[in-house]
C-alpha cells in the first residue's frame, strides 16, 4: 500500500495527499512487487536496484544510484517469527523521501501520526529522525530484555526448561540486534563523510549524536550478551552438579539395596552354611543385613552422597 504525505514546517501534522508532489514523503507499507514496481516508475528507477526491499535478511547498507541514496535499514521487529529485526529501506531522491516496508513500521507510523516540527521537504533532517527513533526503538528493547533477564542474576537451584528456554530466546534478540547495529553504525560513518549527502550544522550536530547513540546500544547490547553467556555458564554448572547429585544417589542407593541381595542370595546356595543349624539363623541373617545396610547408609550420608 502507497501512502503519500506532505507537511511544511509551520505545519503540526502530515497531511495525506493523493498524488505524487515534490517534497512529499512516500511511505510503501506491506509493500509487494506491485508497489515496487509503482515506485520504481515514479522515480525512475530500475526495479531491481530496490527488490532487495523485500528481502527480509537484508542487511544495512548504502548504495549510491544515479542521483539517488538507497539505504537498507533494519529496525527491530514485534514479529515472533524468528526474526525480531525486519528490513526497511529509505530513498533519497531529488525529489521526494521513500520508506519501503514489507512489513507494518510502527516507527514510521509513529511518526506520521506525531506532532513535530519537522517537514517533508527537509529530506536529510527526515531520514536523520527515522534513523534516530530506530536507534532509541532499539535502546528501548535492549532494556526490556536486560529487565526480562534481570530475575535470572542470581542463578536458580534448580534449572528448568523454561529458564532455559527465555535465556536462549533473548541471548539471540541481542544477537540479531547487534548484527543490525553494527552495519548501522557504519553506515551513519559513511554519511558523516559527505560523500552521499549534504549536511546543515544542524543536521550535522544531529548525525554525531546518532552515532553517538547507536555506539552506546551496541555497547549495551554486547554487555547484555556477556550477561547471559555467563549465566548460561552458571545454568550448565548448576545442571551438571545436579546431574552428579543424581548420579551420587542412584549408586549409593544401589549399593545399599545389594547388600541384602548378595547376603539372602549368599544363603539360597544348597551347600554347608554357618548357622543353618541354628534356630535364630534367620533373625541372625536380618541383624547382619540391617547393621551392614545401616553402616554402608552412614558412609554415604557422611559422603553427602545422600
Amino acid at each position: 500500500m502507497i501512502e503519500i504525505y506532505f507537511k511544511t514546517v509551520r505545519d503540526t501534522q502530515f497531511a495525506r495527499i493523493s498524488e505524487f508532489r515534490p517534497g512529499s514523503w512516500v511511505y510503501v507499507k506491506e509493500a509487494t512487487l506491485d508497489d515496487l514496481h509503482k515506485i520504481a516508475e515514479a522515480i525512475h528507477l530500475d526495479i531491481n536496484d530496490i527488490r532487495d526491499s523485500l528481502d527480509k535478511y537484508e542487511l544495512p547498507r548504502i548504495e549510491h544510484i544515479d542521483e539517488n541514496i538507497v539505504f537498507f535499514i533494519r529496525q527491530p521487529s514485534s514479529n515472533e517469527t524468528g526474526l525480531y529485526t525486519e528490513t526497511l529501506t529509505i530513498i533519497l531522491t531529488n525529489t521526494y523521501v521513500v520508506a519501503i516496508s514489507p512489513h507494518h513500521s510502527e516507527i514510521i507510523e509513529n511518526l506520521i501520526n506525531s506532532d513535530t516540527n519537522l517537514g517533508t521537504t527537509q529530506k536529510s533532517k527526515l531520514i536523520l529522525h527515522i534513523l534516530l527513533k530506530i536507534t532509541q526503538d532499539y535502546t528501548n528493547n535492549i532494556k526490556r530484555v536486560r529487565h526480562s533477564i534481570l530475575g535470572s542474576e542470581h542463578p536458580p537451584k534448580v534449572v528448568d526448561s523454561e529458564s532455559i528456554i527465555v535465556l536462549t530466546k533473548n541471548e539471540e534478540i541481542l544477537n540479531q540486534y547487534l548484527t543490525a547495529l553494527v552495519p548501522m553504525r557504519n553506515l551513519l560513518e559513511t554519511m558523516a563523510t559527505g560523500r552521499y549527502m549534504h549536511f546543515y550544522e544542524q543536521d550535522l550536530d544531529l548525525l554525531e549524536d546518532l552515532m553517538i547513540a547507536m555506539r552506546q546500544s551496541e555497547d549495551v547490547c554486547r554487555v547484555n550478551i556477556k550477561s547471559i553467556r555467563s549465566l548460561r555458564d552458571s545454568y550448565h554448572i548448576i545442571f551438571t552438579n545436579d546431574v552428579n547429585r543424581t548420579i551420587k544417589f542412584l549408586t549409593a542407593l544401589t549399593i545399599i539395596l545389594s547388600i541384602p541381595v548378595i547376603i539372602v542370595s549368599a544363603y539360597g546356595m544348597n551347600v554347608a552354611l554357618p548357622f543353618q543349624g541354628n534356630r535364630y539363623a534367620f533373625l541372625a541373617i536380618l541383624g547382619i543385613i540391617l547393621f551392614s545396610s545401616v553402616l554402608a547408609l552412614g558412609f554415604f550420608r557422611k559422603k553427602h552422597w545422600l
